[in-house]
């Protein structure tokens, strides 16, 4: 990828090994004194699922560390399928997911949670980024039929003709395109199935965690399907923002129908701004079929809503006693740290503080019980 591109969406995508060593730089002297600040949550909380939010998970964990030395946090980014699962069946005491539970999953998790309904905090906020390896094209625009195409194999070669329309003085190579998709269950090819639905409804049909094979090769987790492409001349997935520029992988400008589309902070910003939710109270699902048919220009669309599935109430679930207390400090304590320009490096646009979203998100998670 050229300079030119890097920098264009560098305010937002920087390597997150990167942002976490900016981190752990601006936090020495806070840790040094981290017994003073530790707080009253103490024990262990233990999350699972979505790998799209592993790079923000792990700062969030670090920055809690630094404040509380009595608790302990992990989080396995194993997919959004295996997180809903063990979270479901009790393994786990909340769960991150780029897609909201369905209704049977729904009634299930409301079972293990000892009554009390689960619900969807859009938590991490991550664009989508369509990344290729292809030598010599520092530049490439896309719209979502075809993008659609590609995926669904009608478009085999890089200098097809519906590409060489769209990249007008562009030398497109006469080289097979390889597709990567997700092997494991994930709420990113969710989320991406449904963009493709509802963008090219002519050249996609249907949804749903698991991506279809018939076409190009599987790769697991966010970080597999980057890594691939990067090992893999003329390929092209789609991944979190963060993971394609972690392995220095072109990302396509999108034609959402107003125009070939960067991906930036403003573009996202401005998809963000028209944001809408489909669930009522706490229980915040995002409207991610309006949001992914949205056309306006300088709007990039494509972007996951990671969920933190909580139990709303813990007190008759069988996770530890003071899960509660503990899950609700360590979220509290998350939503500062996407303050810090070092969760915006790692790829992530923050929840602002003061924005309606944040006021409802320390709402929600305020009334934890």
């Amino acid at each position: 990828m050229s300079m030119k591109r890097y920098a264009g969406i560098a305010t937002i995508v920087l390597a997150s090994a990167t942002a976490l060593t900016a981190c752990e730089e601006g936090a020495e002297d806070n840790a040094a004194d981290g017994q003073d600040q530790d707080s009253g949550a103490s024990g262990n909380l233990v999350g699972e699922g979505a790998s799209s939010q592993q790079n923000a998970i792990d700062l969030f964990i670090q920055r809690y560390g630094e404040a509380n030395s009595n608790a302990d946090v992990s989080y396995t980014a194993s997919g959004s399928g295996s997180g809903v699962s063990n979270f479901i069946g009790g393994q786990v005491n909340f769960a991150g997911s780029d897609s909201p539970l369905d209704e049977e999953e729904a009634a299930d998790a409301q079972d293990r949670c000892g009554g009390a309904d689960a619900w969807h905090l859009p938590f991490v906020i991550g664009p989508v980024a369509i990344a290729f390896n292809l030598d010599g094209v520092d530049e490439l625009n896309l719209s979502t039929e075809t993008v659609a195409r590609i995926f669904n194999g009608d478009i085999t070669n890089w200098n097809d003709e519906a590409i060489a329309a769209e990249n007008e003085g562009v030398e497109l190579p006469d080289d097979g395109i390889q597709v990567v998709y997700r092997s494991d269950e994930s709420g990113t090819s969710d989320n991406f199935q449904k963009f493709l639905s509802a963008t090219a409804p002519e050249q996609w049909e249907g949804s749903g965690k698991a991506f279809p094979t018939e076409v190009g090769s599987g790769a697991n987790g966010s970080a597999g399907v980057a890594t691939e492409v990067a090992q893999t001349p003329g390929a092209i997935t789609y991944v979190e923002a963060g993971f394609a520029t972690d392995n220095d992988l072109g990302i396509a400008n999108i034609d959402f129908g107003s125009g070939a589309t960067e991906l930036s902070s403003e573009t996202v910003n401005t998809a963000l701004d028209n944001v809408e939710f489909a669930g009522e109270g706490n229980d915040m699902v995002v409207d991610s079929e309006a949001l992914f048919a949205m056309n306006e220009e300088g709007a990039y669309p494509l972007v996951l809503t990671t969920y933190e599935i909580v139990c709303s109430d813990y007190t008759n679930a069988d996770d530890p006693e003071g899960t509660a207390d503990l899950l609700k400090e360590f979220l509290e304590t998350s939503l500062e740290t996407q303050q810090e320009d070092a969760y915006l490096s790692a790829g992530f646009i923050p929840v602002e503080t003061g924005s309606a979203h944040y006021d409802r998100l320390a709402t929600a998670i305020s009334e934890i019980q």
